[in-house]
C-alpha cells in the first residue's frame, strides 16, 4: 500500500509542478515556459533511445546494466548512471537511458545500471548496496572486451540514485570486514549528484507515504535500532568521501530540498573534501534530462572531474 500511495504522490507532485498539458507528447525543455518544471509524467513519457549493450553482472533479473559507447575509438572515460525512485521497484533505470545515450554522443562510455530495490525485486539491506557495488566492479570484466578507461570513472546518480553514487565513491573507505565493501572496490575519479539524497538519517523524517518513508525499510530500521547500517550507507555519515563532488540541485525541488544539499556540501568541505553545489532554477526531474542548463551543468562537472579540477 505504501508503494502505491507513494507512486500516486510523486505523480501528484509532478502534476502540480507545471501547468497542465493537453497532449501526450513530452515537451522539449528548450520550448517550455522557463517557470515550468519538468514533471515525472513528461520525463517518463519521452520515447526511449535505442537500447545499449545489455550486460549482466549477476544472476538476478535486476542485476544488469546497459553499456553505450561513443563512435570514436577508446579507451573512453566511463560515467556510471544510477537511477532514483525512492529505492522502490516501482521505478526502474529506463528514464536514465536518455542521459546515457546523450553522454555517449559526447565521448563518454555510459554504464546505466539496474539493481534490486524495495518491493517485488527483494532489495533493501544489504542487496541494494551490494548490487550497486557489483555493477561498478563489473567494469573490470567488461573492460577486457570493451574500450573503457577504468582510471577515469565518475558516478552520477539522481535522487535516491544520487545517494548510491555518493556511497560508491566512499565504498573503498569502508572497513575491510564490511559486508557492503567487497574484496576490491573499484575506485572512482569523482561523483555528481543530481538532486541527490545526502543524509539518510535526516531524509527519513518527512511526510508519511512519501519518498522519505522509504529510508527505514531500505535499511531495516531507524538510526537508533540499526546505527551501523546508517553509518555505512549515508553519505553525510561517510564524510570525507575522498573524491571531489558536484551536487547539481534544483532550487524548486519539492522532493529533495536545496537546503539539505547545501548542508551536505558545507559538511563535506569541513571534512576536507572538495565539494560544490550548482543551484539551478529548476525542479526535481529537470536535472535528470539531457536538456537546458541542467545538462550543461552536468557536462561541465564531468569535464572538471575527469580533468582533475577542484569543484
Amino acid at each position: 500500500m505504501m508503494r502505491k500511495t507513494l507512486w500516486l504522490a510523486l505523480l501528484a507532485i509532478s502534476a502540480c509542478a507545471s501547468p497542465a498539458r493537453h497532449h501526450s507528447d513530452p515537451v522539449p525543455m528548450a520550448n517550455k515556459d522557463p517557470a515550468a518544471m519538468l514533471t515525472w509524467t513528461e520525463l517518463s513519457a519521452r520515447p526511449l533511445p535505442p537500447s545499449g549493450l545489455r550486460i549482466a553482472y549477476g544472476d538476478g533479473p535486476e542485476q544488469f546494466g546497459e553499456l553505450r559507447l561513443p563512435a570514436s575509438t577508446g579507451p573512453h572515460p566511463v560515467v556510471v548512471l544510477i537511477h532514483g525512485g525512492c529505492w522502490l521497484s516501482d521505478f526502474d533505470y529506463r528514464y536514465m537511458t536518455h542521459l546515457g545515450d546523450a553522454l555517449a554522443t559526447q565521448g563518454y562510455a555510459s554504464w546505466t545500471i539496474e539493481y534490486r530495490r524495495l518491493g517485488a525485486s527483494g532489495g533493501g539491506w544489504p542487496q541494494t548496496f551490494t548490487d550497486v557495488g557489483l555493477a561498478l566492479d563489473a567494469l573490470r570484466d567488461i573492460a577486457a572486451t570493451q574500450p573503457l578507461d577504468l582510471g577515469r570513472i565518475v558516478t552520477v546518480g539522481h535522487s535516491a540514485g544520487g545517494q548510491l553514487a555518493l556511497w560508491l565513491a566512499a565504498r573503498p573507505r569502508l572497513a575491510a570486514d564490511s559486508e557492503l565493501r567487497g574484496p576490491a572496490p573499484l575506485p572512482v575519479r569523482g561523483v555528481v549528484g543530481l538532486a541527490a539524497i545526502t543524509d539518510l538519517a535526516e531524509y527519513r523524517i518527512g511526510p508519511p507515504d512519501s519518498c522519505h518513508a522509504s529510508v527505514d525499510p531500505l535499511l531495516g530500521g531507524t538510526p537508533d535500532t540499526v546505527p551501523l547500517r546508517y553509518a555505512q550507507t549515508s553519505p553525510r555519515a561517510l564524510l570525507p568521501l575522498g573524491v571531489p563532488q558536484w551536487l547539481i540541485q534544483g532550487q524548486r525541488d519539492p522532493i529533495v530540498s536545496a537546503d539539505s544539499v547545501e548542508r551536505f556540501v558545507q559538511a563535506a568541505r569541513h571534512a576536507g573534501d572538495r565539494s560544490q553545489t550548482r543551484l539551478l532554477d529548476v525542479g526535481h526531474f529537470d536535472v535528470a534530462a539531457p536538456d537546458h542548463e541542467a545538462w550543461a551543468a552536468l557536462q561541465s562537472a564531468l569535464a572538471e572531474a575527469l580533468a582533475g579540477a577542484p569543484p
